[in-house]
């Protein structure tokens, strides 16, 4: 029995119906390939590697506010605490929270004074806008008052992260969040 039909006659319908199928997508084919380059073209013509002024102001936020920290604590520049690293009415929030740069510098002064052989390490810090995020480290020996504390003797090891804002280049507010029990025990 012969077939209804003929193979070439199958080829030549599918070859057809191929080619109709393939002029309706055109359209739709060159628009999706105008807009895949004109994407490219726009994202190589870009400033690339060139950080935007965002860019700048978080890496800028960064540095200022690690170098701060870093000489106040490792260094004990509690003059650091002043109006060109922290806003006037700088906030960091604690119980109760610390409300001023002369509040501030109270507050650290107890952790310069209760302890000995400090490093305070900041291990990450990244931002976006005026946030930035910092995990830290602070060891030292328990040798002075701290905060109401008498010395103990004893070797401190604490991690923590800070939440931070900042205003105009200046640090604005903190929160830190820490597991205060390796202090006390």
């Amino acid at each position: 029995m012969k077939p209804l039909l003929d193979v070439t006659v199958l080829k030549s319908i599918n070859n057809y119906s191929l080619k109709q199928t393939t002029v309706k997508r055109l359209p739709a084919l060159i628009l999706f390939s105008v807009i895949a380059f004109a994407s490219l073209i726009t994202s190589c013509s870009s400033n690339g590697n060139v950080p935007s002024p965002a860019t700048d102001s978080v890496a800028a936020n960064i540095k200022m506010y690690t170098h701060t920290w870093d000489e106040i604590i490792n260094h004990g520049k509690l003059d650091l605490f002043n109006d060109s690293s922290f806003t006037k009415n700088v906030v960091m929030h604690a119980h109760p929270d610390i409300v001023g740069i002369v509040s501030a510098r109270a507050y650290y002064a107890n952790y310069l004074t209760g302890f000995s052989n400090i490093s305070f390490t900041i291990i990450d810090v990244f931002g976006q806008g005026d946030k930035l995020v910092k995990h830290w480290r602070f060891e030292g020996k328990h040798t002075g008052n701290f905060f109401g504390i008498p010395a103990t003797g004893k070797d401190v090891s604490v991690e923590g992260a800070t939440l931070v804002k900042m205003r105009g280049g200046k640090i604005a507010e903190e929160q830190n969040f820490i597991h205060n029990y390796e202090f006390i025990i």
